[in-house]
């Protein structure tokens, strides 16, 4: 049988802003600021989680 692993963020876990930043600062300090294409990745998937998190002002809300 095969399992897969999905690489996006539970729905029903969601994370504050804030505490992705965190994520991301704590990935660019543990690798010197030189991401390789793995941490590339992460880093792609923080973002697009600290995105989806982050409060949007009344001129960004759709």
């Amino acid at each position: 049988m095969l399992h897969t692993m999905s690489t996006t963020p539970e729905t029903d876990s969601v994370r504050s802003a804030a505490d992705v930043n965190e994520e991301i600062r704590a990935l660019w300090f543990r690798t010197g600021g030189t991401l390789s294409m793995e941490e590339r990745r992460e880093y792609q998937r923080l973002v697009l989680e600290w995105a989806e998190a982050a409060p949007q002002s009344p001129t960004q809300a759709a």
